[in-house]
């Protein structure tokens, strides 16, 4: 590697201990005439009150190659707050640079004289333990370093885990990325037995909670915000089965924390591909139901982009008269659009008996709501769904929750 091509600037971050000594180091590394070198000057010579940046040292008069500039992101309120990021982070900083030359983490042909780096420190008020002030900006530094130089993390990682990941310091929002999942259809326009249901699932990824048309006609789209008390961390549907006005009604569902809203496949062309692209503006997902629409493969033509999930619904009234399904269709759209991103759900009449058929036929999303939701044993049911799909336990992946080793 040349050494111009890895160091106008790379960029690095580490986040890691426990609060309140947590660290989080952002940090950039450059040569000293690109713009890290620019900002590392200026840094060092405009100062801010709280934020007087400062030069990373072992002790005082040995400073590590390269120079670091250390920038307090946590505004500096008192002497006592000082002493600790000029004391064990100043100190933890320069060490962790130093070492990270030391250990061969800088290319050899790179000339420390050339470069410098900026680091960006949290030290949270209320830290105390000077120790683990210094062991874990002293981790952080070192791995963010690592991770500048090498470029982490790769695309590839970034597409796979970015629906998976949950931020530490913050809730989850949830994303489909890896069906099949079970989608219970709250149905019933009651909101005590509707968060019962929810109480009473068991807890899984793979599970999926709609707010029913019938629920919402009853207590508006705000109800979505009183599922969100019960299941914070779950992927909410709201079934609007928009027929027009598509924007107004995905903005009414967003506003309510919905992650995705239904609009009915039987609205214009305009009003679906107005519906379609505000929800994916928005960043929630975008469902059309193909219950009654007779030319599948002729509608999803005619829209400007697909939505995120199609539904072949067999509807309740229809189910009960034994009226068939058309899952058959489900393997041809899917080879229609082979290069179109999407997923497909299943609703009406579905039991664990005839889930694997659908599976089989292309089916990504179960929905099921009589089944579970008037059934005695709704733990019990909602169980035998996600062993049908094929979710064994756990069913949550513990696997999102900040394990990194880049």
């Amino acid at each position: 590697m040349e050494a111009i091509q890895i160091l106008n600037m790379l960029i690095g971050e580490a986040l890691l201990g426990t609060e309140p000594e947590l660290a989080h180091v952002d940090l950039l590394i450059g040569s000293k005439d690109g713009p890290v070198g620019k900002a590392f000057a200026q840094g060092l010579t405009t100062l801010s009150a709280g934020h007087t940046p400062l030069l990373a040292v072992i002790r005082p008069n040995l400073p590590p190659k390269p120079h670091t500039l250390i920038v307090p992101k946590v505004t500096v309120q008192n002497m006592e707050q000082a002493a600790k990021i000029f004391g064990p982070a100043q100190y933890a900083v320069a060490k962790a640079v130093a070492d990270a030359v030391e250990e061969g983490i800088f290319p050899d042909n790179v000339d420390l004289d050339k470069i410098v780096i900026i680091a960006s420190i949290f030290i949270h008020p209320e830290a105390n333990d000077h120790r683990r002030i210094y062991n874990y900006n002293y981790g952080a530094t070192k791995l963010a370093l690592k991770r500048a130089l090498t470029n982490y993390p790769p695309i590839e990682k970034v597409i796979y885990d970015k629906d998976r990941a949950k931020h530490p310091l913050t809730f989850k929002i949830p994303r489909l990325w890896r069906p099949p999942y079970l989608q219970i259809a709250l149905d019933i326009p009651s909101i005590r037995r509707t968060k019962e249901i929810i109480r009473l699932a068991p807890k899984s990824d793979r599970l999926i909670l709609e707010a029913g048309t019938p629920l919402i006609k009853k207590y508006g789209v705000r109800v979505i915000r009183e599922l969100r008390e019960v299941a914070p961390d779950v992927f909410i549907i709201a079934d609007l089965k928009t027929l027009d006005v598509g924007k107004v009604e995905v903005d009414l569902a967003y506003e309510e924390t919905a992650d995705a809203v239904v609009c009915s496949g039987l609205a214009t062309v305009d009003t679906l591909n107005k519906f379609i692209y505000e929800a994916k503006r928005l960043g929630i997902y975008a469902i059309v139901d193909l219950m009654n629409v007779t030319n599948i493969l002729e509608n999803l033509k005619s829209l400007d982009d697909l939505p995120d999930v199609l539904i072949f619904h067999r509807g309740i009234d229809t189910e009960d008269s034994g009226g068939k399904t058309r899952w058959d269709l489900i393997k041809e759209v899917k080879q229609e659009f082979i290069d179109s991103k999407f997923l497909v759900a299943v609703a009406g009449g579905i039991r664990p008996a005839n889930t694997k058929d659908a599976l089989e036929k292309g089916a990504d999303i179960i929905i099921v709501g009589r089944y579970i939701t008037q059934a005695r044993d709704v733990e019990k049911s909602v169980r035998d769904f996600l062993k049908t799909i094929g979710v064994e336990e756990p069913a949550i992946d513990h696997y999102r929750v900040h394990t990194e080793d880049g």
